[in-house]
């Protein structure tokens, strides 16, 4: 089967994002989570047919939670407090569970492999050491600062399998 794989650009995580929270989302170039952010961010890992890690996705603690508010119809103040301790809550890990779970249609292309959400890590979970390795990897990647519009900002992070 070829690899047909493709890094998602800006506007298509744009307008997942936006479709998905149904309210305006900025999407620019950004900075990749670092080492120490891990800890604190949701890692989504995806996995071809033969289990194979094919792209581990990234969003810090700041992203997750707003956009699990405002999946949720939140108030902005529900994302805020889940940040100012540094946890991401039970109600709003289970909205980003499903974001992670609707991110998977950016990873699938006609004639590519099919690529499904393996697992969801949260924040203060262990981290398996492929998917960290994958993550933090140079080259097929794309990092982006994420804004959703009256919640805030964060940071998203893809890396594909070489």
């Amino acid at each position: 089967m070829s690899d047909v794989s493709v890094l998602p650009g800006t506007v298509a995580v744009r307008n997942l994002f936006e479709d998905l929270l149904g309210r305006e989302v900025t999407v620019s170039p950004g900075d990749p989570i670092s080492a120490e952010e891990i800890a604190t961010a949701t890692v989504a890992i995806f996995t071809d047919t033969a289990q194979n890690i094919y792209g581990v996705m990234g969003m810090d603690l700041a992203l997750s939670a707003n956009a699990g508010a405002a999946l949720g119809l939140m108030p902005a103040g529900a994302a805020e407090d889940s940040i100012d301790e540094k946890k991401l809550f039970p109600n709003l890990a289970e909205n980003v569970f499903e974001l992670c779970n609707v991110l998977t249609s950016l990873l699938n292309r006609e004639g590519g492999p099919h690529i499904k959400m393996y697992q969801v890590i949260y924040p203060g979970d262990p981290l398996p050491a492929d998917a960290r390795a994958h993550l933090m990897a140079l080259g097929r990647r794309v990092d982006l600062q994420v804004e959703v519009n009256r919640y805030g900002k964060g940071k998203f992070s893809l890396s594909l399998a070489p």
